[in-house]
């Protein structure tokens, strides 16, 4: 079997189309589709469904993608593994974590571990969405909540606790809620439940308080917790934000102290595979160090 045009199906069955894949491969659309033309043709079976809104994979095609996505997740972390130093960290570590919680709570904190470890260069991958670490899209990956795979290996970092905050302007204009009822007559910032969110629950606010008959309606949805910070430090409403994005923020002030939305744990994960990682383990240790002297809190 080809192997180009198996990494090349990989590709597709993972993108759905035959442009995304082809984005992904840096090849044009149509070169795409003749390789996977072509080597269903050498195996004599179709591998997918063609249909005006995308690709959708046959039986034959679910199990070539399986076994496909088994040997290539094994190739990454041999290569991973090989290009290890014994003796001290060396090479390339990406890491991931979701948009915030990387630009507010993590790049500040790797001043100390680049100068510690020289030799060991981060790859800072911020998606709220959860990247496959058994593909090696990245090694490392900061999460919400624990990881639903049994092969990765999960250590719990800290925990943050969500507060509501509003700048002082909004304040002076509509007044300072003073119980969580208080909110129906206030303008709430939200993240949105049709986007998936980063953490559970993070529209919690909508629903303190509230009263069945008078649903709330928020002023604005916005599917990034930076641009909701943005959003209450400009005037517009108020809204829930982790502690750690407000605490050393201008223009936030915290209102209803009694209110706090749920605690959000955050997970080191790391697959099986790289469990002897010195970069890994080097990365974990200084994390865990950090918080536990309370230089990186939630």
């Amino acid at each position: 079997m080809d192997w180009d045009k198996l990494r090349i199906f990989h590709a597709v069955a993972e993108a759905g189309s035959f442009t995304h894949a082809g984005e992904t491969l840096n090849l044009s659309q149509s070169a795409v589709s003749r390789q996977i033309s072509s080597l269903e043709e050498s195996l004599n079976v179709a591998l997918f469904h063609r249909h005006a809104r995308g690709l959708i994979l046959t039986e034959q095609g679910e199990l070539l993608y399986r076994t496909a996505h088994e040997v290539f997740s094994k190739l990454a972390m041999a290569e991973a593994q090989l290009g290890e130093s014994k003796d001290r960290p060396k090479g390339q570590l990406k890491v991931t974590a979701t948009q915030a919680f990387g630009s507010a709570w993590l790049t500040p904190g790797l001043v100390e571990f680049v100068e510690l470890y020289p030799d060991v260069e981060v790859d800072l991958l911020l998606e709220d969405r959860e990247l496959d670490l058994s593909m090696r899209e990245a090694d490392v990956a900061i999460r919400m909540q624990p990881p639903r795979q049994p092969e990765l290996i999960q250590r719990h970092l800290l925990t943050m606790h969500t507060y509501v905050y509003a700048a002082p302007n909004y304040l002076k204009r509509h007044g300072i809620p003073k119980t969580p009822e208080d909110l129906d007559g206030h303008r709430i910032i939200v993240f949105g439940e049709d986007q998936r969110p980063p953490v559970p629950e993070i529209d919690w606010l909508m629903r303190s308080g509230v009263r069945k008959d008078r649903p709330r309606r928020p002023v604005l949805k916005v599917n990034s917790v930076y641009a909701i910070r943005r959003a209450v430090q400009s005037g517009m409403g108020l809204a829930s934000l982790p502690e750690f994005m407000a605490t050393d923020s201008q223009n936030l002030v915290r209102i209803l102290p009694e209110l706090q939305g749920p605690r959000i744990d955050a997970y080191f994960v790391y697959p099986e595979e790289l469990r002897n990682s010195k970069r890994i383990q080097v990365f974990r240790d200084f994390l865990l160090r950090k918080v536990a002297e309370g230089k990186m809190q939630g």
